[in-house]
């Protein structure tokens, strides 16, 4: 009876212990806890329909203050997967929505080509000089290649943040 008591109790303890350990790793949610998630313009980004077949990118992206105390520069980041290994990307951050732009949102120069790593991903963050937008519009896209500018390969319209 102790010894299967013993066992209970070890169980028990494990059990506890995964569970802090799943917890605690659910907490780290932000990539950057210097940029509030309450105060971030968040997109996820996909291929457009007449790609279906060809090309079948996903990504997130998200702009915000680069601080949460510093909104007069704006901090961006984009993720994408499921891309052709090796490929290079330019990337940016518009105005407007998914098909109907209205213009750039900082400089293009500003945004680095993003490179695709071996299995398919590739990530980038920059600070714009331009003030964190408080209301509008915006989304971000990715071209196809450097020198073909034409094409966008992934769009995402970016909801307004909650709280401002």
């Amino acid at each position: 009876m102790l010894r299967r008591c013993v066992n209970v109790i070890t169980l028990g303890a494990a059990g506890v212990m995964l569970a802090g350990c799943l917890f605690h790793h659910a907490e780290q949610i932000a990539p950057s806890p210097t940029v509030p998630l309450r105060a971030r313009w968040n997109g996820t980004l996909e291929s457009p329909q007449s790609l279906a077949g060809a090309v079948q990118i996903h990504g997130k992206s998200w702009m915000g203050p680069v601080t949460a105390t510093d909104s007069s520069r704006t901090a961006v980041s984009i993720t994408i997967t499921n891309a052709t290994a090796g490929g290079v990307h330019p990337w940016a951050v518009r105005q407007g929505q998914c098909g109907t732009d209205q213009g750039p949102f900082g400089a293009a120069l500003s945004y680095p080509l993003l490179k695709i790593d071996g299995d398919g991903t590739a990530s980038a963050r920059l600070t714009l000089t331009e003030p964190t937008p408080s209301t509008g519009q915006y989304y971000v896209y990715v071209l196809a290649s450097p020198s073909n500018t034409g094409t966008i390969i992934a769009c995402g319209n970016l909801a307004e943040p909650l709280h401002q």
